[in-house]
């Protein structure tokens, strides 16, 4: 039994050691470009968006603000209480819809850490992420374009957690945060992938997500609400997946549905939303990351 239970350890140990290696810069890289964003660019964003709201361009706007959302460095609590200063001062529902969608799908450190994908699939999560925050603002702006969409009763302002006058000090305490916030996610998605590569055939992914049948993808946007609790303890997971068979739609489709159903940022959307109009954004999310998933390998 020592034999058989050190032969595993050793096992599990190879395949962890092996994805941490594949894996670990670009964790690296996205903590500390998140960081900078953080620190030295989060006000000019929101300063863009600002602005974007002054000269009001019509529709073409959702476009910026999708953009804008993508940029932001903020998870979705975070960037609810921006959201309601941008209310305040006379941003529309649909370009906030943008901004919220988009921002709580990807953010400039997951874009660099899910380039361990590959480019390919990097490409797909960047345009999916900008037409789901697209596309969920176009659907208020046709249906709810005389209505107010979100209520932001009772929500401020939040100040910056990066005030210290050191710049590099400032830098320093907002890596130091991004690396408790998201190590131990990178380490437990690792260690699962570990686990997956060693106990779960290659053959089961295969028919499970592979191929393009529309199970795999529904499967996998399904499987993404509640195993997606961080990005960054997801993507060794989905990159050993895609290894063993696992099809880009059905991992697109997981990119979709899991961050924008985990359950911090459902808890803070069901507060702005509402029973009803939670309920349809949950619809819509898993419609669009089934759609997505069968574009992607339809053309792909």
């Amino acid at each position: 039994m020592d034999e058989i239970i050190k032969r595993e350890a050793v096992y599990l140990w190879y395949y962890f050691d092996v994805q941490f290696r594949q894996i670990f810069f670009y964790w690296l890289w996205g903590m500390l470009l998140g960081s900078t964003v953080s620190v030295f660019l989060k006000e000019r964003i929101h300063g863009a968006f600002r602005v974007l709201g002054e000269k009001r361009p019509g529709a073409l706007g959702i476009f910026a603000a999708s953009a804008l959302g993508i940029a932001s460095p903020l998870c979705m609590y975070g960037t609810i209480p921006i959201a309601a200063s941008f209310s305040k001062s006379g941003v529309r529902d649909d370009w906030l819809a943008a901004f919220m969608m988009s921002s709580a799908l990807l953010n400039p450190q997951l874009i660099l850490y899910s380039a361990a994908l590959g480019a390919t699939a990097l490409a797909v999560r960047v345009a999916s992420c900008f037409l789901c925050g697209a596309a969920a603002a176009l659907l208020i702006h046709c249906f709810c374009h005389e209505k107010s969409f979100f209520s932001f009763k009772g929500f401020e302002d939040p100040g910056s957690r990066d005030t210290d006058p050191n710049l590099p000090a400032r830098y320093l305490k907002n890596v130091w945060r991004n690396t408790v916030a998201t190590g131990p996610y990178f380490l437990a998605g690792v260690a699962l992938s570990a686990l997956f590569q060693r106990y779960v055939p290659a053959d089961l992914v295969t028919k499970t997500f592979g191929g393009n049948e529309a199970f795999g993808v529904l499967t996998a946007a399904t499987a993404g609400v509640p195993l997606y609790a961080c990005g960054g303890g997801t993507i060794p997971l989905l990159q050993a997946c895609l290894a063993d068979g696992m099809s880009l739609g059905s991992a697109s489709a997981f990119m979709i549905a899991g961050p924008a159903t985990k359950i911090t940022n459902l808890g803070a959307l069901k507060i702005v939303m509402g029973a009803k109009r939670f309920i349809l954004y949950l619809v819509f999310v898993m419609i669009f990351a089934l759609a997505t998933g069968l574009s992607v390998n339809f053309f792909i």
